[in-house]
């Protein structure tokens, strides 16, 4: 897409960066709000009979109103759904925009390292709220991936992507009819070799197995399935063939619960957020810098003795201490008579008293 900052889109939305490839950031002028624009090319319809351009504008037209009737039926203000506000079309492109706070996508957190697992956990717990919002609305989600999903400042998880995804799924019927080859050819030019977005089944199941794919991703960085292309990963999918959710730590019984082939066996999402809720409860306790990193932490047998300050006695305790004698550690004085003259001393000693006793004997003996 080319723009810039300033460009007016819609007449309402000015773009506030300089856009990407079909995506753009911009500031809602009725309502002050920052919102993320997301746009599909839409491909010349040929139509015999009917002349191409107005072929053109009720295709378009269909795509906007399937888009608008989704947006309208899904939970108003959810505080862990970022709601959409509309669509349009201008020009060859069919945009969607949501509303867009501030904060980073899984997938831009994704790129630093996987997360751990009482994190993804979380994360996982507030998206399972919103999903079960959708589900209790009739909603199918059916675009949980990295992408759609944005991470606060404040930390929580919020569920984007909604109108985006029901204009790619709406866009691949249009183009390519309700099934068989050519919707999927289609659908898989739209959406690519994404793992979240390839479930087997659709509807509220489907959502709930794109959670687990994503719940892999995030403890791991990397989906359980093959991502190369998208004939291999439907067909791993199709196979069950898939790196064992052994990897995901204390995640694991649930992830392979929602990675189940049958959706009949699949946890819903209410049941996906209080077992995360119940998995959080019991998380332990952070613990301090020095064991998270491995250090030993060393409890001294003694206590400890402070040690002089300056003069000669503080040199003397260094001195002593480096001579690893547990007596000049502590600063006392080394003995004046050195231990191997005690011996020899001790024996003169009694010499010199009998001596003494000899004399006197003699002398009062006299």
């Amino acid at each position: 897409m080319r723009g810039a900052p300033g460009q007016l889109l819609a007449g309402r939305y000015r773009l506030t960066d300089r856009p990407g490839p079909l995506r753009a950031h911009a500031v809602d002028e009725r309502t002050g709000e920052s919102v993320l624009l997301s746009a599909l090319e839409l491909p010349g319809v040929l139509s015999s009979g009917q002349d191409p351009e107005e072929a053109a504008a009720a295709q378009a037209d269909r795509l906007v109103r399937r888009v608008a009737a989704v947006g309208s039926a899904a939970p108003v203000a959810h505080p862990r759904l970022l709601r959409g506000v509309g669509a349009f079309v201008e020009g060859e492109l069919l945009w969607t925009v949501e509303e867009r706070p501030a904060g980073r996508t899984v997938a831009e957190l994704l790129a630093e390292g996987p997360l751990p697992p009482y994190r993804a956990a979380e994360l996982a717990a507030d998206l399972a709220g919103a999903l079960r919002a959708l589900h209790a609305a009739g909603l199918t989600h059916g675009a949980l991936t990295a992408e759609s999903v944005l991470v606060c400042e404040d930390g929580a998880a919020m569920l984007g992507g909604l109108l985006a995804g029901v204009a790619e799924e709406a866009l691949a019927e249009e183009l390519g009819g309700p099934g068989g080859r050519r919707r999927y050819e289609v659908r898989a030019t739209l959406v690519g070799p994404v793992a979240e977005r390839w479930p087997l089944d659709g509807g509220p199941a489907g959502d709930c197995w794109a959670l687990g794919v994503l719940l892999q991703r995030l403890v791991t960085g990397r989906a359980p399935y093959p991502e190369r292309d998208v004939p291999e990963l439907v067909t791993a999918v199709r196979d069950g063939r898939r790196e064992p959710a052994v990897v995901c730590g204390p995640l694991a019984p649930l992830v392979e619960r929602l990675l189940r082939p049958d959706p009949v066996l699949r946890p819903t999402a209410e049941a996906v957020r209080g077992e995360l809720a119940a998995l959080l409860a019991g998380a332990p306790e952070p613990v301090d810098e020095e064991r998270a990193a491995g250090v030993p932490v060393l409890k001294p047998e003694a206590p400890l003795v402070p040690r002089p300050r300056g003069g000669r006695a503080g040199r003397s305790a260094r001195k002593g201490g480096s001579g690893g004698d547990s007596g000049a550690g502590n600063g006392a004085k080394p003995p004046r008579i050195p231990p191997a003259l005690l011996g020899p001393l001790l024996v003169a000693g009694v010499f010199v008293l009998l001596a003494l006793g000899i004399a006197a004997v003699v002398l009062f003996a006299g």
